[in-house]
């Protein structure tokens, strides 16, 4: 249930009924003494009016219907509104009933790998980022198609198709390839020679030049397969069939530039087709061009982005959407936007979306690279992390202390634990953020980690395993009595709100602060309320309230993309 939404509706229509105009501006209680809901737009609204705040707060309060919902509501301050839930509506909440009532298209752009290179740290935060989004949208019912938009096409390739073309070089190896890659840039950059045959290769790969195309597409599928290792070792939603290249547009190029010119869009600057759009100007207040072809007829980023649109839009019926990239191509994303409402390509009606990141940072405040000043690539970093994890669960002693966890758990626990840390420490910050890359705060089993949260999850289900409970004989439901069920119970209350504002901010961080808080919650009521020894009645209530809590966690680190171990 959408709690919030309702309650919002609740206070418009006391609003209305009292004459007032204006947002109730519905959020969270900052503190549990405030209760659970707070309306902070009763002040603003009675400005306007020219009311007394207070006053006008209290006939909001008399007219607002909240019978059933709310078993208090007060009035602080100047004209704050606080509200209490009642216990025995937060008792009829089904906490993972949260599919929509209204199901969107949603095509998720995230990963976007260059293939004529290994993966390295710069493309982690697309990738799990817009895996966490892509998985809360299905969770609430969407219709999520996801968009890998790898770059297999251009320059890049050319030079290094010319370049192993010249040393007649050959190899099935990505680490050969990314050689060979780096020796032809070093050429690409001092040889003119070089320069104009490797234009030319790729004039022969837009053409269709069988030779071309062969050895393109066996480089690829070695670069494709390497991806593919590290999302399934990722635990990303990301496959084959989703990967939709630049290369797969190349056919669509000329008839998207063609389109806007039907439009009356292209103007020639230097014999470039470019657009030209009264929102984008320089420093001096000259018009910014959108160039689409350039004058010796090649397409450029503009024009491939332009046609994925018309793809996703007009083949895929996208409703929404989201391009998971980091925040440096900000002004390139307004323009393809504004070109795309401008040529009929998206009408107002249809959400374009940037969903820009920060960049990972090392100790020393500077992008995160090795000591030689290389980026680190993915592969190494997440050996790195399951190595870590691994000392961790050993200076912990897990094994001494569950002597019949083997060799083989242990080490999959490590892998959990590892890889599950590095996601978190990216997801739990903002993502329009820089953050600092830290092992020894990311492995803590104490703080908003996720070997903390993995640790909650296990905790919990340890009860039902010392006490030889199965949760599915419990009921569904129970109405909480003492202050720490209750606060427990709010929380587990408000996971629909939370997935509902990350699906449509496309902020994970929101997801990871609810989880520990969650968590928290459930460790108040551990540590100050029997559960096993309480009475028959507070035992099934509190046993009810910490299956519904393992339940989120689980469901939740799972939309995440972390897995969550059952022992630890």
């Amino acid at each position: 249930m959408k709690i919030k939404a309702l309650l919002g509706e609740r206070i418009q229509a006391a609003f209305q009924e009292v004459g007032l105009s204006g947002e109730s501006l519905l959020q969270h209680a900052s503190r549990p003494e405030f209760g659970d809901y707070q309306a902070n737009g009763v002040m603003a609204a009675a400005k306007r009016a020219g009311r007394n705040p207070r006053e006008t707060a209290q006939a909001v309060v008399a007219a607002l219907d909240l019978d059933g919902i709310a078993k208090a509501v007060d009035i602080a301050g100047p004209g704050f509104i606080n509200i209490t839930l009642d216990e025995g509506f937060l008792a009829e909440i089904e906490p993972l009933a949260v599919q929509t009532a209204t199901p969107q298209t949603v095509v998720v752009d995230y990963s976007g790998p260059n293939l004529a290179k290994e993966m390295h740290v710069g493309h982690l935060r697309s990738t799990i980022i817009g895996d966490c989004i892509a998985r809360v949208l299905e969770r609430l019912g969407h219709r999520v198609i996801r968009q890998n938009h790898v770059g297999d096409w251009g320059t890049q390739f050319g030079m290094l198709l010319t370049y192993m073309q010249d040393k007649a070089a050959d190899s099935n190896s990505l680490a050969d390839l990314e050689a060979f890659y780096r020796l032809a840039k070093a050429r690409f950059d001092d040889d003119e020679d070089f320069q104009r045959r490797s234009r030319q290769t790729v004039v022969d790969l837009q053409s269709g030049s069988p030779t071309a195309l062969e050895q393109w597409a066996r480089f690829i599928a070695i670069s494709a397969s390497h991806c593919q290792q590290l999302y399934d070792r990722l635990g990303i939603d990301l496959g084959p069939d989703d990967a939709r290249g630049e290369s797969s547009f190349n056919d669509d190029l000329a008839p998207t530039v063609n389109a806007l010119t039907q439009r009356g869009l292209i103007e020639l600057s230097d014999g470039a087709k470019c657009i030209f759009l009264d929102d984008f100007k320089n420093k001096d207040n000259e018009p910014l061009p959108v160039i689409v072809q350039k004058s010796d007829g090649g397409y450029l980023y503009a024009t491939t982005d332009l046609a994925a649109l018309r793809y996703r839009i007009g083949d895929l019926r996208a409703d929404r959407v989201l391009y998971f990239v980091d925040a440096r191509q900000a002004l390139h994303f307004k323009q393809i936007f504004a070109v795309a409402r401008a040529a009929g390509i998206a009408s107002q009606e249809i959400v374009l979306a940037h969903m820009p990141f920060g960049t990972m940072l090392g100790k020393d405040n500077k992008p995160f690279k090795t000591r030689q000043g290389d980026l680190i690539k993915l592969a190494d970093l997440l050996d790195e992390a399951v190595e870590r994890a691994s000392l961790v669960l050993s200076e912990k002693e897990v094994q001494v202390k569950n002597p019949d966890i083997d060799d083989s758990e242990a080490a999959a626990l490590a892998d959990m634990i590892g890889i599950g840390a590095v996601k978190y420490a990216d997801l739990s910050k903002n993502r329009t953020s820089d953050y600092v890359f830290d092992w020894d705060q990311m492995l803590s089993f104490e703080g908003n980690t996720a070997p903390y949260l993995q640790y909650a999850h296990s905790r919990i289900r340890s009860l039902f395993t010392r006490g030889e409970i199965n949760p599915n004989d419990l009921p569904a439901r129970t109405v909480p009595v003492d202050d720490p069920e209750r606060r427990l119970a709010a929380a587990i209350a408000n996971y629909h709100d939370l997935l509902e504002q990350v699906g449509q901010e496309g902020y994970p961080h929101h997801l990871c602060g609810y989880l520990y808080d969650l968590a928290g919650r459930f460790t108040q009521l551990y540590e100050h309320c029997p559960i096993l020894n309480a009475d028959q009645e507070a035992r099934t209530r509190r046993l009810i309230l910490s299956h519904q809590t393992a339940s989120i966690l689980a469901d939740g680190l799972t939309l995440l993309g972390i897995r969550v171990p059952d022992r630890m």
